[in-house]
């Protein structure tokens, strides 16, 4: 079965950096966008970025462009998130999604792992 396992959050000050991870396990990672969302207390889960299985392409919504960069090792079936110039309103819990490159929506979805900014 398919399993996302994300690790890397944790507390940080504000202007601060964190590098979350997410490994990847039971499908071919090649074949998958792989994606990263949040979800802030009381709120909605929205989408953050993703990255293409089979070209790399990535995209991201515009709240996190210039500050966050999604990438992937193919070879560690791992995806990545590197999170700068972090702000208090970055606190959620942030999760790692994949679905295969043909298809629009994300099925498949890891536990989460809070990211903290906080002084």
């Amino acid at each position: 079965q398919v399993q996302l396992v994300e690790s890397g959050g944790g507390l940080v000050q504000p202007g601060g950096s964190l590098r979350l991870s997410c490994a990847a396990s039971g499908l071919t990672f090649t074949s998958y966008t792989m994606g990263w969302f949040r979800q802030a207390p009381g709120k909605e889960r929205n989408f953050l970025a993703r990255i293409a299985g089979n070209n790399g392409d990535t995209y991201y919504t515009d709240s996190v462009e210039g500050r966050f960069t999604i990438s992937r090792d193919n070879a560690k079936n791992t995806v990545y998130l590197q999170m700068n110039s972090l702000k208090p309103e970055d606190t959620a819990v942030y999760y790692c999604a994949a679905r295969a490159d043909y298809v629009s929506s994300f099925r498949y979805w890891g536990q989460g792992t809070q990211v903290t900014v906080s002084s």
